[in-house]
């Protein structure tokens, strides 16, 4: 276990780096956003949505290259922020990244799941800092919801 031993201004580093967070995603069936439970959040599937339109359709190492996965898992990730920051009002009350699931819409021979996922894990340690990376999961997939190439699951540690 690595303890937190400094603490990270999260909303700052945000200015710092020029990041505007989105509006956060409205669901798109029947679930919440996000959900508590003591010092955890979990939030729901983020995917790379921008002012309400989806982006990124097809897959990796076909029709979307790797960069172009990471742009999606970037922009997945600023969503869940949005969504983390809808919950708590202040990204200052995040704590670290526990685990960042990463869903990836590939074609059967893709092996660049990693370099993909950064996108998402560097925008996180960014803005948490590097200390406070979390654990992943990267699998690839046959389907995703709207055909998107990526969706992310995240669980935050927050201080109450």
């Amino acid at each position: 276990m690595n303890p937190r031993t400094t603490s990270i201004d999260a909303e700052q580093r945000l200015r710092e780096l020029d990041i505007n967070l989105p509006p956060p995603p409205k669901p798109l069936g029947a679930y919440v956003e996000s959900v508590q439970s003591g010092a955890l959040l979990f939030l729901s599937g983020a995917l790379p949505v921008e002012a309400g339109t989806s982006r990124f359709y097809g897959r990796i190492g076909d029709s979307l290259t790797v960069d172009d996965g990471r742009s999606a898992a970037r922009l997945a990730a600023l969503n869940a922020l949005a969504l983390a920051r809808a919950h708590l009002a202040c990204l200052n009350r995040v704590r670290r990244v526990i685990r960042l699931g990463v869903s990836l819409l590939t074609t059967e021979s893709f092996r660049d799941h990693p370099k993909v996922a950064d996108g998402a894990s560097e925008l996180f340690a960014d803005v948490f800092g590097v200390d406070n990376m979390s654990t992943r999961l990267v699998l690839g997939m046959h389907s995703l919801p709207l055909g998107l190439c990526v969706e992310l699951e995240t669980i935050l540690e927050i201080a109450n």
